[in-house]
């Protein structure tokens, strides 16, 4: 993956055993030579350090309560700030809903909310979840609203079950992160 140009990727993190991806599409981002600020999910810290991705992207990470004297004017806003794109890798049902219905409850909904920049949400979660008509109802709700989507794929489940609910793997989210940032050069 080359980066035709630096771009500022604010990449949110969900919770759910599908977090670990996370650190390698916020490790590619960077090496390509992308800006990457990374939000995390209070749940997501449960399953990935935040130390990982504060690494990787050589920023400190954005976590529901903090950063309050960094970001006088609030974190939701000054991260949002000039971004290029948003990335929510993996999108849990939680996340999704929270979006489809302007929910602001967390640095996570919030961003997305004060967020003008194109945005990728990865679905991560069970296959009897995903299969939920109101999780269906949400995600088709953020693709009405403009959101780029990418799966989720069939495969091997954390829940020890083969079904569909597995999140796309880095290389497939970098490709679409990589499509969806040309797209947005051309236009300009």
């Amino acid at each position: 993956m080359s980066a035709s140009r630096s771009h500022r990727v604010l990449l949110i993190v969900g919770g759910g055993i599908a977090a670990y991806k996370a650190a390698t599409v916020c490790s590619r981002l960077a090496q390509s030579g992308h800006q990457v600020q990374t939000v995390m999910t209070r749940s997501a810290t449960e399953f990935l350090g935040p130390a990982t991705l504060a690494a990787l992207s050589g920023r400190p990470v954005g976590l529901d309560g903090s950063f309050a004297a960094q970001h006088p004017l609030g974190a939701h806003i000054e991260l949002a700030r000039e971004v290029d794109l948003l990335v929510v890798a993996p999108a849990t049902a939680n996340l999704i809903g929270k979006f489809a219905y302007g929910i602001a409850d967390s640095l996570a909904s919030t961003l997305y909310l004060q967020n003008q920049a194109p945005v990728l949400v990865a679905p991560a979660m069970s296959d009897p979840m995903w299969s939920q008509p109101s999780v269906q109802r949400n995600i088709q709700q953020l693709q009405q609203d403009g959101c780029h989507t990418i799966g989720p794929e069939s495969g091997w489940l954390s829940c020890r079950v083969l079904g569909q609910g597995r999140m796309s793997e880095p290389e497939s989210i970098l490709e679409r992160i990589e499509q969806i940032l040309s797209m947005n050069d051309a236009k300009k």
